[in-house]
């Protein structure tokens, strides 16, 4: 076991914890293995210079530089810890994090039960990272896309489970590119006891063209999760936008990656805010998704903190001039029917001005190089608010909507 990220890790808080992000790294077989035979090679590992890469209908992707994982960066290795500045996250584009063998507690629930343990991490939301490759760059196929998703969710049901131990909760995938795909996969999940699933934070793509999924045409599939009580999982990934970015630079059809720029600094810099985040809020809320099926629990994780306030402050605006738009009031429904990871936010006293204390959740991003090496580093941060506010963010907002005994 790497040094790294162990020496002194471990923490016992008076209060469980919930980690809302930790990630799991797949094998080499997981999008491979339940593949049905009529979409075998779809998906392909292939050698290049020595080097093992992904392809997905025979286009190479560089998503993920190393999509074996047998080499990866040591969690937390940019050292962003907790947010340097209140809305400011660190820029890690370019950086070079350490790396290090890929451990088996990264592949594996039991080693990785033990790890948490270790660490003092009660239970943990359990994501792909491999996973966001896919559905952007099987956009134009939705039969493919829902058959490596399924694939990918056989192999997470066979060697996750979606339930280990009542600790680990890995979320398996839902596409809403075919509508009867979506609501078999969905009734499957929940059938084999999956408490969240993975939507991807885009338009979908459908043999149609994309569409919000907050559109009434998915009603159907929305009333099935609501029936199912069961948590939307709203994971940061690949949502497509590069493509806004690759039209202004001349870019083509280049695709985006992690970790690096995806278009020139100083446009990056001066541009719009390309935030598929905000825009999915703004569908849920605006397009009435939420107001339609006010049980929804809508959980998006990853997607820093800096996005938070301003978006409580134009739904303010909206509540205060515009009421004419909306059925409800627009901030009262985020309230109700969104649940924030406050990604490594220094100010969470500021935040819990805006919004409710069982709203906000800690997420660590471990094992990744841009989370948290030490995963409960956050307790320091929440210390001086009360007690029971600490026990909700910490861990207790997250394992209500979860429905797990504290």
């Amino acid at each position: 076991m790497a040094d790294e990220f162990v020496y002194m890790r471990e923490r016992r808080l008076p209060y469980p914890t919930f980690d809302a992000d930790n990630h799991m790294y797949e094998n080499r077989d997981a999008l491979t293995k339940f593949i049905p035979k009529e979409f075998d090679g779809v998906i392909k590992y292939v050698e290049i210079n020595g080097r093992t890469k992904l392809a997905i209908k025979d286009k190479l992707s560089d998503y993920i530089p190393n999509p074996t994982f047998n080499v990866v960066a040591v969690p937390g290795g940019y050292g962003r810890e907790h947010a340097p500045s209140r809305g400011k996250q660190a820029d890690t584009r370019g950086a070079k994090p350490k790396i290090m063998p890929g451990h088996e507690a990264f592949f594996d629930p039991e080693p990785r039960l033990a790890l948490m343990k270790d660490m003092g991490i009660d239970r943990a939301l359990m994501w792909p990272t491999l996973a966001s490759v896919v559905e952007e760059r099987l956009a134009d196929d939705p039969d493919a896309a829902c058959a490596v998703v399924h694939a990918l969710n056989e192999w997470m049901l066979e060697h996750w489970t979606f339930n280990y131990a009542d600790a680990i909760f890995a979320t398996p995938i839902i596409s809403l590119s075919k509508m009867d795909k979506a609501i078999e996969e969905l009734q499957w999940v929940a059938e084999n006891g999956a408490r969240a699933f993975l939507l991807r934070v885009a338009p979908v793509p459908t043999y149609r063209g994309r569409r919000s999924f907050a559109l009434p045409e998915f009603d159907p599939f929305w009333e099935l999760v609501s029936e199912l009580d069961i948590v939307v999982g709203m994971h940061s990934g690949d949502s497509g936008y590069q493509r806004y970015i690759n039209d202004w630079e001349g870019l083509g059809d280049r695709e985006f990656r992690a970790f690096v720029s995806n278009g020139s600094p100083g446009f990056m810099t001066l541009s719009s805010e390309k935030s598929n985040l905000i825009d999915a809020m703004a569908s849920i809320i605006g397009h009435e998704l939420a107001t339609r099926f006010p049980t929804l629990k809508f959980a998006p994780v990853e997607f820093g903190s800096e996005w938070i306030r301003p978006f409580v402050a134009k739904l303010q605006r909206a509540s205060e001039r515009q009421s004419v738009l909306f059925d409800e009031d627009p901030l009262e429904v985020f309230k109700r029917n969104i649940y924030v990871h406050i990604w490594h936010d220094p100010d969470p006293a500021g935040l819990l001005e805006l919004l409710p204390a069982d709203h906000l959740m800690f997420g660590s991003d471990f094992p990744h190089p841009e989370g948290m090496g030490d995963p409960l580093g956050y307790s320091e941060v929440v210390e001086n608010l009360p007690m029971e506010t600490q026990k909700l963010i910490m861990g207790g907002s997250l394992g209500k909507i979860m429905k797990v005994d504290a």
